[in-house]
């Protein structure tokens, strides 16, 4: 027994143990990731082994800016997989980042953890043996907001759609939970990424006479277009208004005046329970804002690919990834397990945004309104495309 922890010394690439964040660091979404997500790693690191080590060896963590550019993406993962030593990536907010680096990761047989990115395809048929996913993509989304909407009776939808992957996905996956409930699917509209301007948009939508208006959308891009809906008076037509994505971030900059009364889903909420208050707590004391989910998942990524780096006593990639699919998953943030086609399976949360008058303390803005179980959250197995799953 005496030997183990040697032995396992042995078995860490490059003696060292290198997590890279590669995230939007000034762009679209630079507010529920970004440098966030850079603090959420390193809390991770802290919180594993206090003396920064792993079976001995040092861990360390780099960062990167992916400008939400693919190709930029991809060449830092290269970079950073060939010629720095980094054994894994994490966070790759939106959803072409996240593809890319998950070719990249493939082929060089290192690991991708998403947290930012949204679309079903990272584990159905995108899949790959070396990615997680890990905190939302568009089925949960869908399969909470979308079906709590039209349950309530708002049944003809009119989408305006990011053109890009995940507006496509979040737009499939949605219109898919509206017409299996008996509703309709009356318009889409696609804009540009980014979009400075939806007046144009919100012009067809409200012609269109649809009960429900539906951003399939994401940080800047969704903000801009409920404040313009606000301006053109939308919330008191009739009609309403709902972003299938939507991060805790982008209510606080909205304000609880203008984001009163969406209804949204997440995978985290830091005013859920004692364990999600204290630790976001410690995270609001670096970041000086809470954590949207996307920076939780970032922590619990980290922390559990630690965990298994030490449990497998090595960082080679089949090992590691052999132990996080083999073992459940609760680390206070999240709780659940990791499927065959890598989608990390946990409960998601329907949220209402409160009114101003409702909330008791700063960032103090959801309802709980209902958890949604995590085979509720999640693709079927028997549904998927993933060449992962056994028929």
């Amino acid at each position: 027994m005496a030997l183990a922890p040697a032995l396992a010394q042995q078995k860490i690439s490059d003696d060292v143990v290198k997590i890279g964040v590669l995230t939007d660091m000034s762009g679209t979404y630079s507010d529920f990731t970004g440098a966030g997500a850079v603090i959420a790693a390193k809390m991770a690191v802290e919180d594993f082994a206090k003396t920064g080590k792993i079976l001995g060896k040092p861990i360390e963590v780099v960062s990167a800016d992916h400008q939400n550019k693919a190709d930029i993406a991809a060449q830092r993962a290269l970079s950073w997989y060939d010629r720095d030593g980094v054994d894994v990536i994490v966070e790759l907010v939106s959803t072409h980042v996240a593809l890319s680096v998950m070719n990249v990761a493939e082929q060089k047989n290192k690991i991708a953890l998403v947290s930012g990115a949204a679309s079903l395809p990272i584990t159905n048929e995108r899949c790959n043996a070396n990615t997680v996913h890990w905190v939302y993509d568009s089925y949960g989304l869908a399969s909470g907001t979308a079906k709590a909407v039209v349950e309530s009776g708002k049944k003809n939808w009119y989408f305006i759609a990011a053109d890009y992957a995940a507006g496509v996905a979040m737009t499939k996956d949605a219109s898919q939970v509206v017409t299996s409930n008996g509703g309709k699917v009356v318009g889409v509209a696609k804009h540009p990424f980014p979009n400075p301007d939806f007046s144009s948009f919100l012009v067809s939508a409200q012609s269109s006479k649809a009960d429900v208006i539906a951003l399939a959308n994401g940080g800047q891009d969704t903000m801009t277009a409920i404040k313009q809906a606000a301006e053109f008076g939308i919330a008191g037509s009739g009609q309403t208004l709902v972003p299938i994505v939507l991060f805790i971030n982008d209510v606080h900059a909205l304000g609880l005046k203008t984001a009163q009364g969406l209804t949204l889903t997440e995978g985290f909420y830091w005013n859920r329970d004692e364990k999600t208050r204290a630790w976001s707590r410690r995270f609001f004391e670096r970041a000086k804002k809470m954590p949207s989910m996307a920076h939780a998942g970032v922590y619990s990524s980290v922390l559990n690919y630690l965990k298994a780096v030490e449990k497998s006593g090595t960082d080679d990639t089949a090992t590691v990834m052999k132990t996080l699919k083999s073992t459940e998953i609760n680390d206070g943030l999240f709780k659940g397990t990791i499927r065959a086609d890598g989608k990390f399976a946990h409960d998601m949360l329907l949220l209402e945004v409160k009114k101003p008058s409702e909330s008791k303390e700063p960032w103090d803005y959801y309802h709980v309104r209902k958890i949604i179980p995590a085979a509720d959250a999640s693709l079927p197995l028997s549904e998927s495309k993933c060449k992962l799953v056994q028929r």
